[in-house]
This record gives structure tokens, sequence and C-alpha cells, in this order.
């Protein structure tokens, strides 16, 4: 075994210092000290020694590991820096070629509007809560006491997965959910993405983004609701900015209303975006529904609440002046590159 364990060791030291590359000594290491190597085959065979001839192989094939480790070592720092050199020789750079520049992308404008939006409302104490984009019927229309006779309900308007699952209409299952699962004080924002059977064309899509919002608590009025909404509509369109209430009809609000910002381009007196009127419709709002708060099990006579709702490409158009949703979606680059 001494004579098999020499000769490896000579073959081994031979074939390294032919080596010509990094590549060929990492071969020659796994060749001869892996796992599977010509030394651990070697060794296998002491089980037929002796027992006094054992310890003198096994340190004898531990100086010979030892000693080609060494030389591999030794081995790949001279030819690393051969390499080295040689690329230093063939490879450089011309330092005159003009460089290619780096195009770095940015926020696009709706995460830009959302961003806008939620940093808003969590100045004022709002949470962030969401909730699926697949949804039962009940958290979108029942529990929000929307009557399967509403208009909203039929399949042109929305779309059915089977009769008891759709694809949610608006963020507001959320804020139920929210309130089945919470007690009040609920102070909470809903963005996301909701569905509705729309063809695309300027103002409509069938995918669209919503922000909702929700406050239930003792004592809470429609004053409450106002200043809140005048807080946002400042920070978003300007300090100047005026907000009023025209009354509406909400099927999960009453009283209900649709809430105008007077127009930041003209100042109210009628111009291009606001279509001459000097007000710009942005989003819908009311008091929480007595029966909606009773199928949370929320004590209507106890607690009061808000709501409001509003499209992110709504106020992405207004805010840049965008006349046609579809820039939108279309991944222009010429587009997007303005924002």
């Amino acid at each position: 075994m001494k004579e098999q364990l020499e000769n490896m060791r000579a073959n081994a030291e031979k074939e390294i210092a032919q080596a010509g590359s990094t590549q060929q000594l990492e071969a020659l290491r796994v060749k001869y000290l892996g796992k599977k190597g010509e030394l651990t085959t070697v060794l296998r065979g002491m089980g037929s020694l002796s027992t006094e001839e054992r310890p003198v192989i096994g340190q004898m094939a531990n100086a010979i590991r030892e000693g080609l480790e060494q030389r591999l070592e030794q081995a790949v720092q001279e030819l690393s820096a051969k390499e080295k050199e040689e690329k230093l020789r063939n490879e450089f750079i011309d330092i005159t070629m003009p460089g290619k520049r780096k195009i770095i992308g940015h926020k696009h404008p709706l995460s830009i509007v959302v961003d806008e939006i939620e940093e808003v409302f969590l100045g004022m104490g709002y949470e962030i809560a969401e909730g699926p984009e697949i949804e039962y019927t009940y958290y979108n229309f029942d529990a929000l006491n929307i009557p399967e006779t509403h208009p909203a309900r039929d399949l042109q308007d929305t779309f059915y997965i089977n009769d008891k699952i759709i694809l949610r209409t608006q963020t507001s299952p959320v804020q139920v959910r929210v309130m089945q699962n919470r007690k009040p004080p609920i102070k909470i924002i809903c963005p996301g993405k909701v569905y509705r059977s729309d063809a695309v064309d300027a103002t409509h899509s069938p995918v669209f983004h919503q922000i909702e919002g929700l406050v239930v608590d003792k004592g809470v009025t429609m004053g409450d609701l106002k200043g809140s909404l005048e807080v946002f509509v400042k920070a978003v369109f300007g300090e100047d900015v005026k907000i009023r209430l025209r009354p509406h009809h909400f099927p999960f609000t009453e009283p209900s209303a649709e809430v105008d910002v007077s127009c930041f381009i003209c100042g109210g007196d009628g111009c291009r975006v606001c279509k001459g009127e000097g007000w710009i419709e942005i989003l819908g709002a009311g008091m929480v529904h007595p029966k909606v708060l009773e199928r949370c099990g929320i004590d209507p006579e106890v607690y009061t609440g808000f709501a409001f709702g509003l499209g992110v490409e709504r106020i992405a158009m207004i805010r840049f002046a965008i006349e046609d949703m579809r820039l939108l979606y279309e991944n222009d680059y010429r587009f997007l590159k303005q924002f």
C-alpha cells in the first residue's frame, strides 16, 4: 500500500505541474483528493492491514493529502496570477467610446396617486385594509344593502364566476369584513383593483382601481366626513380647492352625497378641464346605512360612521390632465416618461 500511495503522489504532482489552468487544477483536486478520488480508493484497503501497519499508512496518507493540498493551492495562486496578466494584456476598455445610457424606471402615474392618497389618510390616523378580489356576492352586495333587484347585480354590470362568487365590483367588501371582525372604533382605507363589465373607451375599463374609506365610532357625523374630505382634496389638489356635497343615493349610505371639488385650473370660473362648470366630481360618500351596521354586528343606536369611495384613475386623469384612460394601461414609454 505504501507503494500505491507513493505512485499516486508522484502522478498527482506531475499532473499538477503540467496543468495549464485553474479549471484543470480543480479537476485534479477532485480526481485525487475528492470523496471518490484515488486517495480515498487506496485507503479503503486499510481493512486488510495489520494493527501495526494501519497507523503508519494513515500517517503517510495524511502527509500526502496535506502535501498535495499545499501544492494545489500554490499552483492555483500561480496560474491565477498568470491568467490575470493574460487578461490584462488581451482585454482593455476603450475609454473614448460613448457609454450606453441606462434608463431608470419610476412610479406609474396610478402608483403616484395611490401613494399620495394613502399618505394623506395615514397622516389622519387611518389604517390600510385589504381583501380578496374574488368575492362572495354576500360581501359585495347583500351585506351592503344592495338587493337582488339592483341593476349593479345584473350580468351586464358584474363578472360572475358562479351564482355566489364574483369579481368584486368595489372595495366595499373589505369594509364589511373589517366591521364583522373588529369592534369600533374603526378607521380604514381600502385600496385595490375592482372589476366591472364595461367596454373599454376613453373613460371606462373593465379593470380599474378604487380607494374607499370607512370610519365607525360613537358620535361620528357628516361634519367629520366633510372635514376629512377637505383635508384630502387640499393635500392632493392644492390649498385653495373647495368641496361641495350634492345629495345623491347609494344603497349602503344614508344620507349620501356626490362630492365635487372646485376646479384647480380655473379656480371655479369655468374651463376645458371642468367643462365650464367650475366644479369637478371626484367621489361618492355618505353616512353608513344603519342596516349595513346591523348586518356587521354593530349597534346603530350606539355607533355611527361615514364611508367614501373614489376612482384612482379619475383622480389621476384630473390631476395630470389625461383625457383618455387607456393611456394609463398601454405602457407607452413616450407617455409614461412624462411622470
